[in-house]
């Protein structure tokens, strides 16, 4: 209970800062007109979505298995992470062709009002970096992968706040409005490579790809390994949200009781789950040699 209340606080703080953050940067964006202050407006609102899609995925995931859905509801993250992609794409687009234009155009578009616009986005920088430390609080205490994820988009955020505020500075002391227009264009650069890998992430889980080599083999090691394990056979994994299903069959002595098979696999079960807590183990015996 006590993870469950850290984690939807990580969320409900990860909500709060994007709405205050979309309200800020809209009235910059109306005040100075530059782009760079778009793009950076088009990331939060993305943030937006995605706290609030990662809010209720918390919500939903942690709901048990029931009859209709025996492996528990994490997929939800997925299905809305391959959204949230593709709306990211799009606003990338929009925004690298507005500065592509706007670098070709022969008469550029006059900033105005850097000095607002500068003081809105250090104040978003700071209320980030605030969120961003809470939030990696809460991941290490609770292990939860949404809000670690979360925590990691927001990062990648920071970078074009600082273009914008470095855009804003030259415009404003040196008249260079072109600047804003090439920090705009890496900004939705930044976005849409950001979505394809976040899309793909997705995509992968609903088509139900194995987890990470580097987990799959460590699994192997482990079981490989294991007091009173002659070997094993079709380790298969496939990830769900920020679930990792395995199968494992494991061979045993076939002249042991049941109960002793029984604990062996028991054992090493629960010694997989609190290695990788983000694993959910079905653990198979074979008679060794009777494959």
């Amino acid at each position: 209970m006590q993870k469950t209340s850290l984690n939807l606080s990580a969320g409900i703080a990860s909500v709060s800062v994007a709405l205050i953050l979309v309200g800020l940067k809209l009235w910059a964006l109306g005040a100075t007109s530059a782009l760079s202050v778009a793009a950076s407006l088009a990331d939060s609102a993305l943030d937006l979505m995605m706290s609030l899609g990662g809010l209720m995925a918390i919500f939903y995931a942690a709901r048990p298995a029931d009859d209709d859905h025996a492996f528990g509801h994490t997929s939800v993250e997925d299905l809305a992470a391959l959204a949230q992609s593709v709306f990211i794409v799009i606003s990338g687009v929009v925004i690298g062709t507005g500065a592509v234009r706007r670098l070709l155009s022969d008469t550029p578009t006059a900033l105005a009002q850097e000095g607002r616009g500068i003081a809105v986005m250090v104040v978003s920088i700071l209320l980030t970096v605030a969120l961003v430390l809470w939030q990696r609080r809460v991941a290490r205490m609770t292990g939860n992968k949404v809000v670690a994820a979360d925590s990691l988009h927001y990062m990648s955020d920071l970078m074009p706040s600082v273009g914008a505020i470095g855009a804003l500075w030259i415009s404003r002391h040196f008249g260079v409005g072109q600047v804003d227009s090439v920090v705009a264009l890496a900004a939705a650069l930044m976005l849409i490579f950001g979505a394809i890998r976040i899309g793909k992430g997705a995509w992968d889980a609903l088509m139900d790809r194995r987890a990470d080599p580097e987990l799959i083999a460590a699994i192997g090691e482990l079981a490989g390994t294991w007091p009173g394990v002659h070997g094993f056979h079709d380790l298969k994994t496939r990830m769900a949200g920020s679930r990792v299903f395995v199968n494992i069959h494991i061979e045993l002595d076939g002249d042991q009781s049941l109960r002793d098979a029984h604990a062996i696999g028991a054992s090493l079960r629960r010694k997989i789950i609190e290695t990788w807590p983000q694993c959910d183990v079905i653990v198979h015996k074979d008679v060794a040699g009777e494959r």
